[in-house]
């Protein structure tokens, strides 16, 4: 083609058209989705919740008991509807919450629900018809080198995007109090305020959504898989809470006299549990998950982790020296699991309060779980816990409702030790289980 040509081709095209990569689409497109949030909130004095993600928030935003405060973050819309997908820290205890699009809009919006376990939660905002919404992507087929975007709002600033690659997927991060699992790691920098907003592929695609640093290196940022989200996301939207995968399985890692794990142990099965009707007993060895092999208790709750309520799961044992394969599905975490777990890890019973526990015990609130029966032989007993006190709190979970209660066993369900805070009368009491 002559030179001339070339020449006429290129003065038809503007100097900005040819500077547009791919990762100027992919941020034109799903920018209009990506919101602002700040909330206002008040911390209840008396409640104390040392989880990584309300460490992570106290540390950036300054939250302290007693105090209104505007929190900053981000969140992405993901259905046109006004259905918004942010982190449970964002709007942590939140009693107003504004979302503010790229273009100004403002919405007050309402929580749908909200999963401090996963650190999800979903908004619904309402108003002006149709709301820009990003699409969602698979983060099953990630690859690690791939390049990824993250766009959030970092220090209350408008949208402020970074560029990185999948720099591992699968990634557990360890922390003072739990093991969290099943992490895109990226070196995409994910500021304070970039909590909630969301991590991009190429090609726009949503394929995590972005949640904390680690603390302890630098250009280490980590996503929350889309895969994981949207089954977190499906139940929030239909019953404003999680429902948890169970198998009613207590398990820790066997160690040798070097103190390495050489393999997981059953040191409790749940009666009437999927796991005991299958026929799992305890000091069964546990050597495979759906056939991935688990070699310790990380790798025993990571594969957990992925198991979905109703999923078929089948465990590799190992019982003096025979190899036995215990097939089940995982039920429902439910109220009823909860209560039945409270019941055998610490010796309580609990129900709701309602009026006629109001009455049998002269309550003045239906806040919390009252405590019914007191098993003899507990530590719990051994306290002087008894019959007529109400359970506020476990592990920094506060419980004002048998859902807040089902949530914090859940979480608890893990490891049987507990920090719980009980109420007498006007007066609350810290008590480790």
């Amino acid at each position: 083609m002559p030179f001339w040509t070339l020449a006429l081709l290129a003065t038809t095209v503007s100097g900005q058209d040819l500077r547009k990569t791919p990762v100027v689409l992919a941020v034109q497109r799903v920018a209009p989705a990506v919101v602002n949030i700040s909330s206002e909130q008040r911390a209840n004095p008396y409640v104390t919740d040392d989880s990584f993600f309300s460490q992570f928030f106290r540390d950036f935003y300054g939250m302290q008991p007693d105090y209104k405060q505007t929190s900053l973050g981000s969140g992405v819309i993901i259905d046109e509807r006004g259905y918004v997908l942010t982190n449970e820290h964002v709007i942590l205890r939140g009693s107003k919450i504004k979302v503010t699009l790229a273009d100004k809009r403002e919405f007050q919006a309402e929580v749908v629900g909200s999963d401090p376990e996963s650190d999800l939660a979903v908004l619904r905002i309402q108003g002006g018809g149709a709301l820009p919404a990003v699409k969602m992507g698979v983060s099953a087929d990630l690859m690690i080198g791939e390049t990824v975007i993250a766009i959030g709002n970092p220090f209350g600033l408008s949208h402020t995007v970074t560029t990185g690659i999948v720099s591992a997927l699968n990634r557990s991060i360890r922390t003072d109090d739990q093991l969290l699992h099943d992490f895109i790691q990226t070196d995409a920098s994910i500021n304070p305020g970039n909590s909630g907003g969301p991590l991009l592929n190429i090609n726009g695609d949503l394929i995590g959504i972005n949640t904390a640093i680690y603390e302890n290196a630098q250009g280490i940022g980590f996503a929350i898989p889309i895969d994981r989200a949207r089954r977190i996301v499906r139940d929030l939207i239909s019953y404003g809470s999680v429902h948890r995968a169970w198998i009613g399985l207590q398990a820790d890692s066997v160690r040798d006299e070097s103190g390495a794990a050489v393999g997981v142990e059953a040191v409790e099965v749940v009666a009437a549990s999927p796991a005991a009707t299958a026929g799992l007993r305890q000091g069964d060895r546990i050597r495979s998950i759906n056939g991935v092999a688990v070699k310790d208790i990380d790798d025993y709750e990571t594969a957990m982790a992925r198991v979905g309520v109703g999923d078929p799961v089948t465990l590799g044992v190992e019982r003096q020296a025979s190899s036995i394969r215990f097939s089940m599905k995982a039920s429902d975490f439910t109220l009823e699991a909860a209560i039945a777990l409270c019941r055998e890890y610490y010796g309580l019973t609990v129900e709701e309060i309602g009026q006629s526990n109001a009455s049998r015990y002269g309550l003045r609130s239906y806040d919390g779980m009252v405590v019914t029966a007191v098993d003899p032989r507990s530590r719990a007993a051994r306290i002087g816990i008894r019959r007529g006190i109400v359970l506020r709190e476990i592990n920094g979970s506060r419980i004002d409702n048998a859902q807040d209660f089902t949530n914090a066993m859940s979480r608890v369900r893990k490891h049987q030790s507990a920090l719980l805070m009980v109420q007498v009368g006007d007066a609350f009491y810290r008590v480790k289980l």
